[in-house]
């Protein structure tokens, strides 16, 4: 299908007893491009959605589970049931949550006091005594382990500290009486905390240790209990939990979409564009929906004034089989194109599986691509899932590697491998046996010639010359659709550009085969060039348009000699360009030569199992070079041939892309 869909412009008149029914359905269906709606405040609705689906995520935060971003098939617009179970559920989560949360302070406020207690079980006399010395200022308390060197040295003689726990961290600091105010202010610098010594003070009694020691273990047991119910209820909620986020997701969206949409106090007016193929089924399945209670109008996109004047783009929706919807991402990321015009997709996915090939032709790399593509599949692990929009053109250009890699006789780099089988082949097909099919590379060993490299990159250029020519015929019809008929007929992507470039092509292939330039080939040349140049003027003319030059004479004659200067550059780049194929289908054989080859020497060089070890590593390391370097590298290319060779030719204004309202977002 090389045009897209037929699109109809629709719009639906629903009960307000009716609209959540219908958005839901227009969620599932996917099949409305709503317009004309008005970004409006979140209403009562929308909050309460939200909060509750807040909570929800965060009960499973707490859990652990992880709910998912979009809702699920079955997933439903969220009832009573469902805000009365996930209301329950919630609260069962935050009180095991709270549980954990007072456990872990109770067990920190233990610890605490346990380390403070042996800390003071290392003093050696009754702290009461040792605080009453005539002569000596103690201050007991906690203090950073990196400030106490600095604040040893800012002390100096005058006072001193001794650690009283393993870490560090709780100290004696001791002075004289005269220098108690020193130490009090050096303390403060380093924010020195105070520890308070109970009054009568006389040592920690051991029993007072064990007790502390025993409340830690059991404050560790608890923790432990709790933990296993938060497994459990994990293990049991899990399914709960995604379902209820699922229905409450569906929800939001379809109050979301409530707010923008134009409603009285007991309608609401739909307005959008939905696929013609799609309308019919939408009708039944409304009307049996509602019981009737829907009014549905549709109209073609030539009846909106809107789409006439051009204020408003009809979106554009692809209809494709599996393989070249692979490469809508690929046309997509360059831009939508216009409704009405032909859809380059199939060409894309044609060429772009072909280039690759020819630039990467290996069986044995091709058969790595050809398992990542299924890998990255739907099929393919769940890890791998956000992949699954590059599982077709891996799979493609595995199999184009691999058939080009078979006409070259290429495995992995060997080039023995598929010589006998090759032999056999062509042997029974022409009754003349050759190593490999085709060759790129110009040695005599591998039968290979200039003369036949010269032939492969004309075959790259001829290529191009198709691609170019079917860019330019994509254009010409998509202007003659959208009714730009100067644009088609005269400028140099229309039929000027057309029958320039062509017979310039007929001239460079007779002169090729022993023709020569003759003077009726200059007059071929000239008229499509004139046509070009005065192009705007004879359009004007015919279409009796006023001023003739609207710009004046020297903006005319300056806009012309830059528009031929402009299409004699580019049709010889665009063309030229595809040497670049043929450049790297050789660079590749070279690559691929190299570590053959080596491999081999190291073989030769170490019979035993050094060498056959050393030449696996380096096939090995070789071949994933290729594959992950080349195989960007080439890739890179053929995107770069697309984009600035063929889209140039007829992409010069985007369309909008069909985006209809939905639940699920993975495309």
């Amino acid at each position: 299908m090389m045009r897209p869909r037929v699109m109809k412009h629709v719009e639906l008149t629903v009960l307000k007893s009716d609209i959540n029914a219908v958005l839901e359905y227009m969620g599932r269906r996917e099949i409305m491009h709503f317009t004309r709606t008005e970004s409006g405040a979140e209403g009562e609705a929308v909050v309460k959605i939200r909060a509750r689906l807040d909570r929800l995520l965060v009960s499973a935060e707490f859990l652990g589970l992880h709910l998912p971003p979009e809702p699920e098939a079955e997933s439903v617009i969220p009832g009573e049931a469902e805000y009365a179970h996930a209301e329950k559920l919630c609260e069962k989560v935050e009180a095991l949550k709270d549980q954990e949360s007072a456990g872990m302070q109770e067990k920190r406020q233990i610890e605490e006091a346990l380390n403070e207690a042996q800390a003071f079980s290392n003093l050696n006399a009754p702290f009461a005594d040792l605080d009453q010395l005539s002569y000596l200022t103690l201050r007991l308390g906690r203090l950073d382990p990196r400030d106490q060197p600095s604040l040893k040295k800012n002390l100096g003689e005058r006072a001193v500290l001794i650690p009283l726990d393993a870490d560090g961290r709780r100290v004696l600091a001791a002075s004289s009486r005269k220098g108690r105010f020193a130490l009090d202010s050096e303390l403060k610098k380093f924010s020195f905390e105070p520890i308070a010594i109970p009054e009568g003070y006389t040592g920690i009694p051991a029993e007072l240790l064990e007790s502390l020691e025993r409340r830690l273990k059991n404050a560790d047991i608890n923790l432990n209990e709790i933990k296993l119910k938060k497994e459990t209820l994990q293990t049991e909620a899990a399914a709960e939990f995604e379902r209820l986020a699922g229905d409450f997701l569906v929800g939001l969206a379809v109050e979301r979409l409530k707010t923008r949409l134009t409603s009285t106090s007991n309608i609401y007016m739909l307005s959008g564009w939905a696929p013609q193929d799609m309308i019919k089924s939408a009708v039944s399945d409304l009307s049996a929906l509602t019981g009737g209670r829907v009014a549905i109008r549709a109209y073609n996109p030539e009846e909106l004034s809107e789409v006439r004047d051009g204020t408003e783009k009809v979106p554009v929706s692809l209809k494709h089989g599996a393989f070249i919807k692979g490469f809508e991402g690929m046309v997509f990321s360059y831009g939508a194109p216009l409704y009405g015009t032909i859809d380059p997709t199939p060409v894309v996915a044609i060429f772009f599986t072909l280039l690759f090939g020819i630039m990467f032709g290996d069986f044995g790399q091709g058969c790595v691509l050809l398992l990542a593509g299924i890998l990255v599949s739907k099929r393919g692990p769940h890890a791998l899932s956000g992949l699954n929009g590059y599982s077709t053109p891996l799979i493609s250009v595995g199999i184009s590697s691999m058939v080009m890699g078979l006409l070259t006789g290429s495995v992995f780099t060997n080039e023995r491998l598929l010589a006998g089988p090759t032999r056999a082949i062509s042997a029974a097909l022409t009754g003349h046996p050759v190593d490999r099919i085709l060759v790129i590379m110009p040695l005599a060993e591998q039968g290979g010639s200039i003369r036949k490299l010269f032939l492969f990159f004309a075959f790259t250029i001829g290529m191009g010359v198709v691609l170019n020519s079917i860019g330019l015929l994509i254009n010409i019809s998509n202007r003659f659709v959208l009714k730009k008929y100067e644009a088609a007929l005269f400028s140099k992507t229309g039929m000027a550009g057309l029958v320039f470039f062509w017979y310039a092509l007929f001239i460079a292939l007779r002169i090729i085969f022993g023709g020569s330039f003759q003077r009726f080939d200059l007059w071929g040349l000239l008229i499509p060039c004139f046509c070009i140049f005065f192009g705007p003027l004879l359009w004007r003319i015919m279409a009796r348009k006023r001023p003739v030059l609207e710009h004046g004479a020297l903006i005319f004659f300056m806009e012309g000699f830059v528009e031929i200067l402009e299409t004699l550059s580019s049709y010889i780049a665009n063309t030229v360009s595809f040497l670049r194929v043929g450049a790297f289908a050789l660079s590749h054989a070279v690559l691929s030569y190299i570590v053959f080859r080596f491999s081999e020497e190291l073989v030769r060089w170490n019979s035993g199992p050094i060498g056959p070890l050393a030449a696996l590593v380096l096939m090995l390391f070789g071949n994933l070079v290729i594959i992950v370097l080349e195989g960007m590298i080439v890739a890179i290319q053929v995107v770069r041939l697309q984009y600035y060779e063929f889209f140039s030719k007829f992409f010069t204004e985007t369309g909008v892309l069909f985006s209809p309202f939905r639940f699920s977002k993975k495309r």
